[in-house]
């Protein structure tokens, strides 16, 4: 090892810990705050968003409960590897569904095509970083 590497390696650690976490916590706010805000105002954003208000409670339910979730995680001295990997393939696996019910199954409204794949890209972009931190912790 080079001593480069050695006056690196005790930072690094600790410094990809705290971004991962920051990460986690960051996901877990926005999705929850999303989820929320589904579950008071779902007539309203139903509307503008051109999505029914029985999907947006139950779509506000699942978000809540998963930002929590991930909050949880967020607040572990350590995120187990697995559940950071669960949290990266939902997150990415929602990416994927919301422009898929987007075409397929929603009627958006202007805001709504615009909103989708805004929280869609949102949510890859989480995904990405939270993987990248997650691989760099790995080395």
């Amino acid at each position: 090892m080079s001593a480069h590497s050695l006056a690196t390696a005790p930072r690094t650690a600790p410094a990809s810990r705290r971004a991962l976490r920051g990460l986690l916590a960051l996901d877990a706010v926005v999705s929850g705050g999303n989820g929320l805000a589904y579950l008071a105002f779902p007539g309203p954003l139903g509307e503008l968003l051109g999505v029914g208000r029985p999907t947006l409670v139950e779509l506000g339910a699942v978000l809540a409960v998963y930002g929590l979730a991930v909050g949880l995680l967020a607040a572990r001295p350590e995120p187990p590897r697995p559940g950071v990997r669960a949290v990266i393939d939902i997150n990415l696996a929602w990416a994927v569904l919301s422009l898929v019910a987007m075409e397929l199954w929603f009627s958006p409204t202007t805001a709504g095509h615009v909103w989708i794949p805004f929280q869609a890209a949102t949510v890859a972009v989480f995904a990405v970083l939270q993987f990248t931190v997650l691989r760099r912790m790995s080395r």
